[in-house]
């Protein structure tokens, strides 16, 4: 990846949609960050206790530019912990979920809350809402955001149709977890038959109960939000998301298209849909207790009216939805992204 320098995002805490990319490079910040890290495991494709991987060579020659202490650490031990926590460094940067010492499970951001140190993402208890689907949906629709009507099942639940408390067509996918796993064509059922079948493959596949919504025909979108620690601000960035029909005739974001990469990613340009979009970005992000940066997504109704579908309040930080929501509404680079996740953080 070809490093841009200059011009890189001005390090003044509180710049928000109208910052100003400093034309030449500015002076080093004293803050201090700290890239955390965890021991690979052994031919293991994703850690259970890692939210998203982090290319942390990478990040801290970004974040370099910017600050002039930035170090890569890794925590193999409880030790290794505790000296963190003296060290006390500005802001933690790092997708870590919790850390197991001989069975003593260790939650990272309940740790750097209790030690009052500064960390990129959510709490504990916002991802805890965003994981569980329903929970979230249930303090959204509480919020009065539109959210389609729903229930949870596993198999032998609901025997019967008239045990389905919703109308078809339902949509269904697993209760638990992301990157559109256990969604595909055949997500979207129009009998019980079908629903029954769906609900059992994924207990099957994912050993997770499923989610069964309303199904949404229109058009899906993401939002980015930024939020500023100083002012508390929060930046929307909304984008729209667009798949080709499948074989069943429906336009799905499903696991093989995001594996992939076959979708489309555009700007709304519709100044409406925008605003709406950013309103309730806003409001869904501060309804489930987000913080620092997320993504909320939503689909249109057939009244082309938004709804609620999920949070994701630890995107990933490659060049996905997150990077797209930022590039194409703030014309912003990556490395400009990174410098603003931890610039949004630092308290001067």
């Amino acid at each position: 990846m070809a490093f841009i320098n200059p011009p890189l995002i001005d390090i003044l805490p509180g710049v928000l949609d109208s910052e100003k990319i400093s034309k030449k490079t500015p002076s080093k910040s004293n803050k201090s960050i700290e890239i955390l890290t965890v021991p690979k495991r052994f031919k293991e494709y994703k850690q259970k206790n890692v939210a998203i991987p982090l290319n942390q060579n990478l990040f801290q020659k970004i974040l370099s530019e910017v600050y002039k202490t930035v170090i890569v650490t890794e925590i193999k031990t409880k030790t290794d912990l505790m000296k963190l926590a003296n060290r006390k460094p500005d802001l933690v940067f790092s997708g870590v979920k919790y850390l197991d010492f001989n069975n003593e499970k260790i939650w990272l951001n309940d740790f750097l809350d209790d030690h009052h140190i500064s960390y990129i993402g959510s709490s504990r208890k916002a991802l805890n809402r965003e994981y569980d689907k329903s929970i979230a949906k249930r303090i959204i629709k509480e919020a009065g955001i539109a959210t389609a009507e729903y229930f949870t099942s596993s198999p032998g639940e609901h025997p019967l149709k008239v045990s389905v408390p919703i109308d078809f067509p339902l949509f269904i996918k697993p209760l638990q977890g992301g990157d559109s796993i256990g969604i595909d064509a055949l997500s979207i059922v129009n009998d019980h038959i079908g629903m029954t079948a769906k609900i059992a493959h994924i207990f099957a596949t994912q050993k997770s109960r499923s989610l069964i919504e309303t199904y949404l025909p229109g058009r899906e979108y993401s939002v980015g939000i930024f939020e500023n620690e100083v002012t508390k601000v929060l930046t929307a960035m909304p984008i729209e998301i667009e798949v080709d029909k499948n074989y069943n005739g429906h336009c799905i974001l499903d696991f093989d298209t995001k594996k992939n990469d076959i979708e489309r990613v555009h700007k709304v340009v519709d100044k409406k849909i925008h605003s709406q979009l950013s309103a309730l970005g806003k409001a869904a992000f501060t309804a489930l207790g987000g913080r620092s940066f997320g993504r909320i997504d939503f689909k249109m109704s057939g009244e082309n009216r938004p709804h609620f579908i999920e949070a994701n309040l630890m995107p990933g930080l490659g060049k996905g939805y997150f990077y797209r929501c930022c590039s194409l509404n703030l014309g912003i680079s990556y490395e400009q992204m990174i410098i603003r996740i931890a610039q949004n953080r630092l308290v001067s």
